[in-house]
């Protein structure tokens, strides 16, 4: 994600549209929906994802005591929109030392959830088992959602999985001690319905765990 858009799925290079193909195409995945550079957080480049996106742009609003947002990505192109949108935001863990959450919305087959999650990807659907009771819930836009955690995600995060709004919605936190945020039913804002509030959104440095 040096300055060109690369696979949501896998990180590579991605071929533009051209003669022989008007899609974008990774060697490895085929057909994808192009992640963007991921530029420094600031409330002119969540509103850029934000204008863009034909998906949810969550963010736990307000903000838990001490959080900063620490950038925004998004899959897609001018033509398509945004297909997959990610936030992240860093703060003090629910256990001391810094936490950080990362919550992706995105259409069916994206894959940069899984990527992100570190599971066999695209979709998180293998990986939950509906026959249990959710392990969460949050208030997405207004609406109990539930979620489910994957147990075969890597030991250093807790992921968690569900649906909002029709498109799958995953909570990521590092370290997976930081998973404990989603056991207080936390409040998700949809960006695209947020009001100029947002303008005085709280910055922080540069998430490395958004550059994947």
């Amino acid at each position: 994600m040096r300055g060109e858009p690369s696979c949501p799925k896998c990180g590579g290079r991605v071929r533009a549209p051209g003669l022989f193909s008007d899609t974008w195409q990774c060697a490895l995945h085929g057909t994808v929906h192009p992640l963007q550079p991921v530029v420094p957080p600031s409330v002119e480049a969540l509103g850029v994802v934000v204008h863009r996106a034909q998906v949810p742009v969550w963010m736990p609003w307000p903000l838990p005591v001490g959080w900063l947002f620490t950038g925004v990505a998004c899959a897609g192109d001018d033509r398509s929109g945004g297909r997959a949108t990610a936030v992240a935001c860093t703060g003090p863990g629910p256990l001391g030392g810094p936490g950080e959450l990362l919550l992706i919305a995105e259409e069916l087959g994206v894959g940069l959830g899984a990527r992100y999650a570190g599971v066999e990807g695209p979709d998180p659907g293998p990986h939950i088992c509906v026959d249990k009771h959710p392990h969460s819930k949050v208030l997405a836009a207004g609406r109990p959602t539930p979620l489910w955690h994957l147990d075969d995600a890597p030991p250093d995060r807790a992921v968690f999985a569900g649906e909002a709004r029709g498109l799958w919605l995953w909570a990521i936190a590092w370290p997976e001690q930081s998973g404990l945020l989603m056991y207080d039913e936390l409040v998700l804002t949809d960006l695209r319905e947020a009001g100029a509030e947002v303008d005085l959104l709280p910055c922080g440095a540069l998430s490395p765990r958004i550059l994947g």
